[in-house]
């Protein structure tokens, strides 16, 4: 088994203007989807972030506020995975709660240095 992290990216709920109820059941659905990875033995972590962020980059350490990505998208969560493939968090992700609302999941395999 490798261990891949799935990159949550999307709009921000408060952008989106979710009434309380809307939330409840978004998160309702996040919890599902949780509760039945754990049952099968393949979540290993995970955690969401908030929007605000800071980037410290070059050699200058010139500092930026974020989101930086482009439109009202951001990185919003992640999740780690333990799966035989990128294939297999493929079906894994199918069901992430967020595609209706034109979520993205992207899959990485977290790389493993010998030492």
């Amino acid at each position: 088994m490798k261990d891949f992290m799935m990159i949550f990216i999307g709009a921000d709920y408060q952008e989106l203007g979710l009434s309380p109820e809307q939330l409840q059941d978004r998160m309702g659905k996040w919890f599902g989807w949780n509760d039945k990875m754990e049952a099968q033995g393949i979540l290993k972590g995970g955690n969401a972030l908030v929007p605000v962020a800071k980037r410290v980059s070059g050699p200058d350490r010139t500092i930026t506020d974020g989101p930086f990505v482009e439109g009202k998208e951001l990185v919003g969560g992640y999740y780690i995975v333990s799966a035989e493939n990128a294939e297999a968090v493929v079906k894994i992700a199918e069901d992430y709660p967020d595609y209706d609302l034109g979520g993205t999941v992207e899959i990485r395999e977290i790389m493993v240095f010998d030492q």
